[in-house]
């Protein structure tokens, strides 16, 4: 055995993992092998990420000129067609290298008045399989006709530059993320599809007034399914065009900037659509070009092909997309998706992780593992503040660390296993009966020195097939009792306990938090996108903001409830801390007190016992004033605790105790202004 002294500093954090030592410094060999080659091959791994600057279509200042080029070394001929030659399949043939990259150049002086701005285009591909017309793969804009519904490629190349205004802007200037993630489409309130532009518009003054600091975008890259919330992507440099064009993807992100609030990018690098016509599958006439050949190449549940993050052309492609998506709309980080299903060749798919061999001895893709160090690495070279979710249920060790700790680089793993907490017990477990003990050890199961983004729900929770927290608690009573004048049991309980879920979830459950568009103000809808199953409407495609800003309806507190507990974190740095820790436990009466960042969180999630005179010990003696109140009037509740009492500490014995009135159904933060 190796001595201490020379160990990982991720062994020396967890021993358990002393046994993988060998497999966590090959994880680490790996990445800093396949970073070397590629900084000896281009200079450096931002310059070998430029590629979307070569591939595709790029405009070159010195020869006056459109350079097309395309990686296909399977394909026996490729030609440019499009509106510019008249679809002509013979006439603009590219040439190929020793490296399988075919190219074309039109010059201005040739093809200034035909291949101009907005020119649909496709690339005709003579293959194995045939000979057909495909999208390139670096194609930066993807048309779909409204009449035929068949995507084109689209020469994009605006006279007038963008003009960026976020010069100042920095990444959440040291704060923790506070995310709203949002779906352009779906974001408005009419029954059709959203774009940037109104996104900016209208939604965006709605986040900046809860608080968030972040939003996490998702469905921005092409995909030919609409249904498919974006996860089938088909154009990896496109911004879909559903929602706009590229300069109104860039004002949205410019006016976020201006507003203080990051923006980060769901981005799908597990998979890609399966489809032939748009996506990359067989581009060049092989199955095995990007992806992997035969049953590995294809994810069963999702119906999707996989990539073959072994190929240097691949990491490559895949590399360049994060930074396009960086340097050209100025992203401040991703989301990535699906990480649990690239890290392992059984993609987690009814796999328990429940022994460390599961991370390092059985079936890990040690190319995805090297695919994920290096995009987080250069992620984190390109722009100051800008930071990664991982999307992994596993659990892997060190995800979460930087590659010189023997981690994958990820900032934070997002909390999978909260929201399924809340939806199992909201459905099995009656109120009287919930277990505070595994409550709180669910919400503070992490590995040590790894952030969490916790979550009370996500989009998932919220599409058809599942339920919202809102519709767990209320159900189809929201829709008749909803009216402020309106008492109903039903919904006291289940607007006390939505606030209560959020405010337990965001304090106890991680360094970070994410609310879903909607959520926030109970949502009374789940999402269902036009289908053929419910005759392509758009009715449940959106998000109705009528109903919070009604006056006379009880949504507007949930939301301002929402609001001042987002602003309270940000103000008191409520998670910029370490851990909770623990204070008091009453399983009798189903109370839970712990101390985090000098602030008293006091949760009652006892259906009936209100408690006067209820004790429990302080680390600091002094006056305490309560400055959150979930039952405090102006969220709903029943207004049955004085905010402005002062709560001063006794003594007993060693201890410092405090004594509230603590009502049921009830949480409070409670702030020592003045010690004694």
């Amino acid at each position: 055995m190796s001595n201490s002294n020379s160990k990982i500093q991720l062994i020396i954090d967890d021993p358990w993992l002393e046994p993988y030592e060998e497999d966590i410094l090959n994880r680490k060999k790996r990445y800093l092998d396949k970073k070397k080659e590629f900084e000896n091959h281009a200079g450096s791994l931002s310059q070998f990420a430029d590629a979307y600057k070569y591939f595709g279509i790029n405009y070159d200042e010195n020869k006056k000129g459109f350079w097309y080029r395309e990686w296909a070394s399977g394909a026996h001929a490729l030609y440019l067609i499009g509106d510019f030659n008249n679809w002509n399949r013979e006439t603009h043939p590219l040439t190929k290298n020793e490296s399988g990259i075919w190219e074309i150049f039109l010059s201005d002086s040739d093809y200034s008045s035909t291949f101009k701005h907005e020119s649909l285009l496709k690339v005709h591909i003579k293959s194995s399989n045939g000979n057909h017309d495909r999208i390139p793969a670096y194609i930066k804009r993807a048309f779909q006709d409204e009449n035929t519904k068949v995507f084109s490629g689209q020469h994009w190349a605006p006279k007038t530059e963008f003009k960026w205004e976020d010069k100042e802007f920095e990444v959440n200037q040291g704060k923790m993320p506070l995310i709203y993630e949002a779906h352009i489409g779906m974001s408005l309130e009419k029954e059709n599809v959203g774009t940037y532009s109104e996104f900016a518009d209208k939604v965006l003054p709605r986040i900046h007034k809860l608080g968030y600091n972040t939003i996490q975008l998702m469905a921005i890259a092409e995909h030919p399914y609409y249904g498919s919330f974006g996860y089938h992507v088909s154009n990896y440099f496109a911004p879909s065009s559903r929602f706009g064009t590229p300069e109104d993807l860039k004002y949205l992100v410019n006016q976020a900037h201006k507003l203080g609030i990051a923006i980060i990018m769901d981005i799908v690098h597990s998979h890609a659509v399966k489809n032939f016509d748009e996506g990359l599958n067989q581009l060049d006439g092989t199955e095995y070009q990007y992806f992997h050949e035969g049953g590995k190449g294809y994810h069963d549940q999702w119906d999707s092909r996989l990539f073959n993050y072994g190929k240097w052309e691949v990491t490559q492609f895949l590399l360049s997309n994060l930074k396009y998506w960086i340097e050209e709309f100025h992203f401040d980080g991703f989301r990535f998706d699906g990480v649990t299903s690239m890290l392992y060749e059984h993609h987690g798919i009814y796999e328990a992780f429940d022994h460390y061999d599961k991370y390092f001895k059985s079936q890990v893709d040690w190319d995805a593992v090297t695919y994920l160090t290096l995009a987080n690495d250069l992620v984190h070279s390109l722009k100051k503040g800008a930071f990664t979710v991982g999307e992994d249920m596993s659990g892997m060790p060190g995800g979460c660390r930087t590659p010189d700790d023997g981690g994958l680089g990820f900032d934070y793993r997002l909390g999978m296993g909260i929201p399924d907490f809340w939806i199992k017990l909201l459905k099995h477990t009656r109120d009287e009966e919930w277990n505070i003990h595994e409550l709180y050890s669910t919400l503070t199961n992490r590995r040590w020195k790894e952030k969490t983004i916790c979550y009370a729900e996500s989009h998932d929770q919220a599409l058809v097939g599942d339920k919202t927290l809102a519709f767990w608690l209320m159900d189809k009573e929201m829709y008749w009792h909803m009216d402020e004048e309106d008492k109903d049991y039903v919904i006291e309980r289940g607007m006390a306990l939505h606030k209560m879920i959020r405010l337990i979830t965001l304090s106890l459950g991680g360094e970070g938090y994410m609310n879903f568009i909607g959520n926030e103000f109970g949502h009374p809808e789940w999402i269902d996108f036009p289908r053929e199953g419910n005759n392509w409407s758009y009715k449940y495609a959106r998000r109705q903001w009528s109903l919070v800003d009604n006056e006379k309806l009880k949504y507007r507190f949930l939301n301002k409830f929402d609001a001042d507990m987002i602003h309270l974190c940000q103000n008191k740095k409520m998670i910029q801390s370490l851990p909770a820790s623990q204070l008091n436990m009453d399983e009798n009466n189903k109370v839970i007190i712990f101390e985090r960042n000098n602030l008293i969180f006091v949760f009652n999630f006892n259906p009936l016992n209100s408690i006067f005179d209820y004790r429990f010990k302080v680390p600091q003696s002094g006056v305490y004033k309560i400055i959150l109140n979930s039952d405090a009037a102006n969220f709903g509740g029943q207004n049955r605790i004085d905010n402005k009492m002062d709560y001063i500490t006794q003594l007993q014995g060693e201890n410092n105790i405090l004594s509230l009135y603590l009502t049921n159904r009830t949480a409070l933060i409670l702030e020592l202004k003045n010690k004694v």
